[in-house]
């Protein structure tokens, strides 16, 4: 009657029956004291346990955490890079087209002057030549066709959630998504540090552009030269 009076007792005191006759069975039946002795010795390497395994969660988290900053910082660096390198073509653009557009009043400027000797040609103080038949009135210089300009720059403008925007200039073959990575690279640290995923808007007609829509160029979706986009934030599918 001994073991059974035990096993009654520690079953008294909370412990659950299967662990309690486990104990006294491991402690050879040397009574209640030995056999809570074993269980509390079980649940405190338990507790070491759990306590050293969020302790290993604990650092592999921040860990984590570390790794994304890291990659955060140099996703910035790059973007700061790219947008230097976008600058200096733009000023190198601007200053050649700059030249080109001297070069061609300096043309025109040129060619008025041939055309106004050849149809009043003889220098001043020298006899008038006899009349002569008209003939045909030179014509101007053929002009071509104007062409579609073929844009290479995009300067978009985005309209944040809480009325502010944002706005540059992109490669017109950069895809969707370097937009929405300068969003979410530019557009503030939310409440509690978490940030919510966004969705890119067009402003007219409103169109919701979709994760496909992130690998197409600007110039196909039909954002260059310029355009107006909105951020809303992703609804959770």
């Amino acid at each position: 009657m001994a073991e059974l009076t035990a096993l009654e007792s520690l079953i008294e005191m909370g412990f659950p029956r299967g662990r309690a006759e486990k104990a006294l069975a491991l402690t050879g039946n040397q009574g209640i004291e030995a056999a809570m002795d074993w269980m509390l010795e079980l649940m405190a390497q338990k507790q070491r346990e759990r306590e050293e395994r969020e302790e290993r969660e604990a650092l592999e988290r921040e860990r984590q955490r570390r790794k994304q900053g890291q990659e955060l910082s140099a996703a910035r660096q790059r973007l700061q890079e790219d947008e230097m390198r976008r600058a200096a073509e733009e000023r190198r653009r601007e200053k050649a087209e700059e030249l080109a557009a001297r070069q061609r009043v300096r043309e025109k400027i040129e060619r008025d002057k041939a055309e106004r000797a050849k149809k009043y040609g003889g220098s001043v103080g020298s006899r008038p030549s006899p009349p002569t038949e008209p003939g045909p009135v030179p014509s101007s210089p053929s002009q071509e066709p104007p062409t579609k300009r073929e844009y290479d720059q995009c300067r978009i403008q985005v309209r944040l959630p809480d009325g502010t925007s944002l706005t540059q200039t992109f490669r017109a073959r950069e895809q969707l998504a370097a937009v929405r990575l300068y969003v979410e690279l530019h557009r503030g640290e939310e409440p509690g540090g978490d940030q919510d995923p966004v969705q890119l808007l067009s402003g007219f007609p409103r169109r919701a552009f979709s994760e496909a829509d992130m690998e197409r160029p600007l110039q196909e979706l039909g954002l260059v030269p310029s355009a107006v986009l909105i951020v809303a934030k992703k609804c959770p599918s």
